[in-house]
């Protein structure tokens, strides 16, 4: 896959393209001079066809409704209104998640209690330092803190908004914005992710050549490929975390 498709294949920068044609296409069939009516059936149309190429149930319906909100929201907006007003809404995702993180996980919290097993296979001592790699709003922190409430616990998160939100909710934790890619982790006797399966190789490259010996990456619900875990634990929800030490 070359470079530029790779890029159009970032989420959600396949779903601003999948809208924006959309709207590119309803504006061409207006200046052609079919009926507003046929124009957004067809440009509608192209929309659900291009969402059948998310990689996920929900990335497709985002990918597929963008559109038709975004129709909603221009017309709502009264005779006057022009369809800009519907990039309102992109501006306010931009801000909680840059463009730097659109090969990261989009925000899924980590279930409560997700993690309050870990400590029966990955034993850590009082004062050891946890990392949570793109800690969002601080679900996962709160999960690592109710399984290792001796340790020291960290967490990263490129979105500044959401670095914010999470400091405020995880008080005794120490929260910086920063690139996960780009952290060290060699301190840490624990990196915990809830990234998505396109970052887990990245995830063990960077693990197996910064983390010590005796370490542990912990991943909910997406395994490392080609590594075979320490153990698999599994949530109430059905979901499984693995554990791997290095």
């Amino acid at each position: 896959m070359t470079k530029l498709a790779k890029s159009a294949s970032a989420w959600p920068l396949s779903a601003i393209l999948v809208w924006s044609g959309c709207w590119a296409v309803l504006l061409c069939l207006r200046a052609l001079g079919l009926a507003p009516w046929v124009a957004l059936a067809l440009a509608g149309t192209v929309g659900l066809v291009s969402a059948l190429l998310g990689s996920t149930r929900w990335r497709r319906a985002f990918m597929a409704l963008g559109f038709p909100l975004s129709v909603a929201l221009s017309g709502l907006a009264g005779t006057g209104a022009t369809a800009w007003l519907w990039l309102l809404p992109l501006l306010a995702l931009l801000l909680l998640y840059p463009m730097n993180a659109w090969r990261d996980a989009p925000l899924f919290p980590t279930p409560a209690h997700a993690l309050r097993e870990l400590p029966l296979q990955a034993a850590l001592p009082q004062g050891a330092r946890l990392l949570d790699a793109g800690c969002g709003l601080g679900d996962g922190l709160r999960a690592l803190r109710e399984a290792y409430p001796q340790c020291q616990l960290h967490g990263i998160e490129w979105s500044w908004p959401l670095r914010a939100a999470c400091a405020l909710r995880c008080p005794w934790a120490r929260v910086r914005q920063g690139d996960i890619w780009r952290a060290d982790w060699s301190p840490y006797a624990m990196v915990y992710l809830f990234q998505r399966p396109e970052s887990m190789a990245r995830a063990a490259l960077k693990a197996r050549e910064q983390m010590r010996p005796g370490s542990w990456l912990v991943s909910l619900e997406f395994e490392v490929k080609d590594w075979v875990p320490s153990t698999k634990l599994r949530c109430a929800d059905g979901r499984s975390v693995w554990l791997y030490q290095i």
